[in-house]
């Protein structure tokens, strides 16, 4: 499975855990931007849907809009490695970082 076969909702879903997931730390830094901004260009968004993933960046999604168990079964690698990549892009991973990391995998494994 790739990002770009992915279902409008899907991607939603999977761009809102790996913008948390840039928040682990309290602070977005320009290499997870960038990560982002590679992982949006990948795909074909509409501008409206390019705009709300950017904002997410300024500002945390929601937590209620996360939640684990609505990964379906057959994304669920997909999602587990760019959370993966974003947590690695800015070259440190906080401790925070790392057990959430290990929740999520605990939580959909």
């Amino acid at each position: 499975m790739t990002i770009q076969a992915l279902n409008p909702q899907d991607r939603r879903r999977l761009f809102r855990f790996v913008c948390s997931f840039a928040w682990a730390d309290l602070e977005v830094v320009d290499a997870e931007r960038q990560l982002l901004q590679r992982l949006i260009s990948k795909m074909d968004l509409q501008e409206e849907e390019a705009s709300e993933i950017a904002q997410w960046l300024s500002r945390p999604p929601d937590p209620a809009s996360i939640d684990p168990q609505d990964i379906p079964i057959e994304h669920r690698q997909l999602f587990l490695d760019t959370v993966t990549q974003m947590i690695l892009a800015d070259g440190r991973v906080e401790d925070g970082e790392a057990e959430n990391l290990e929740l999520l995998r605990q939580m959909i494994g």
